[in-house]
């Protein structure tokens, strides 16, 4: 499915009300890994508090020990950071990577910003090498203007 054919799904779930934002955060994590090929664990970090990490929230995918990630450490906690995007064709060639598990090749992390400011972000895991292009970046971002709508 095409990313043009996937934003008013995406619409649809983040207008569900009557629905926690976790729960459709995590109906959002499971659409976009059940349609992208490529999306193999795709999860929202947020900002742990008045804490220097990260905190897990929803996800789709196997489950990870990463539910806290400090600022800095890793490619989550570099974006959270950095404030950009963050795109690793190889995993293997990152000297600061944090290995959520060893079938993954590939990491996509898009910041996500309500009114200016850097509040999470959300960040996909790809078993397949190199698969993110510019086209998933547009795409990312786009999501995560859509989900702040739902946060501030």
């Amino acid at each position: 499915m095409t990313f043009e054919a996937l934003k008013p799904q995406v619409s649809t779930i983040l207008q569900q009300d009557q629905l926690s934002v976790e729960h459709r955060l995590e109906e959002l994590c499971t659409l976009l890994r059940a349609e992208v090929d490529y999306y193999d664990w795709v999860g929202f970090y947020f900002k742990n508090g008045d804490k220097d990490e990260l905190k897990l929230s929803s996800y789709a995918g196997e489950p990870t020990d990463h539910t806290i990630i400090p600022f800095g450490k890793g490619i989550c906690g570099q974006v959270a950071v950095s404030n950009q995007n963050f795109v690793v064709p190889d995993v293997k060639a990152q000297d600061n990577y944090i290995a959520c598990s060893i079938t993954v090749k590939a990491e996509i992390v898009v910041p996500l910003f309500v009114d200016g400011k850097n509040i999470g972000q959300i960040d996909i895991d790809s078993n397949t090498a190199d698969p993110f292009t510019e086209a998933d970046e547009r795409f990312l971002e786009w999501v995560n203007e859509q989900v702040s709508g739902i946060l501030s």
